[in-house]
């Protein structure tokens, strides 16, 4: 259940936008409201829960990355570690196939599908170039993916 739901200051959107512009490389406009959703607090974007922010950092959610078409901190993966990710397992090195090079251990990345297709939201435990030449390993710890709590409130 979203609790404390409320508008947030022009000044505080155009902060947020910024942030979300330069991790991510796409540009969002449109009004925007907080809300409190368990340990975190949920962007609403257009009406829609879009994205949340954690540790400070404001990030697209899944339906949000659809909609916007990030261009950086992607992380891709072959199908066969697809169904595993979608179980909320981590991403392993062994099933990425490409990584964006500025990727630092500690950002929060999205792992897409070979065909660019948004599948989860992680924190990255590896760099980017770390994650294209490590054979093994675990590379993202997994915090939001197709079908969670989050994906559900936000379809």
């Amino acid at each position: 259940m979203l609790k404390n739901r409320h508008m947030v200051s022009k000044k505080e959107k155009k902060e947020i936008f910024k942030k979300l512009e330069n991790s991510l490389g796409c540009i969002i406009d449109g009004s925007m409201e907080i809300a409190d959703y368990e340990k975190m607090k949920l962007l609403i974007i257009n009406g829609k829960v879009r994205g949340f922010i954690i540790k400070g950092e404001p990030f697209l959610n899944v339906e949000g990355l659809k909609e916007w078409k990030a261009k950086k901190r992607y992380v891709i993966v072959d199908d066969g570690a697809i169904k595993h990710i979608l179980n909320g397992a981590a991403v392993m090195a062994a099933g990425i196939i490409d990584a964006d090079e500025g990727i630092k251990a500690g950002n929060m990345v999205w792992v897409s599908d070979a065909r660019s297709l948004p599948l989860a939201i992680g924190i990255a435990l590896m760099n980017g170039k770390e994650m294209k030449e490590a054979r093994k390993g675990k590379a993202v710890e997994n915090i939001h993916h197709i079908g969670d709590k989050i994906w559900k409130i936000s379809v």
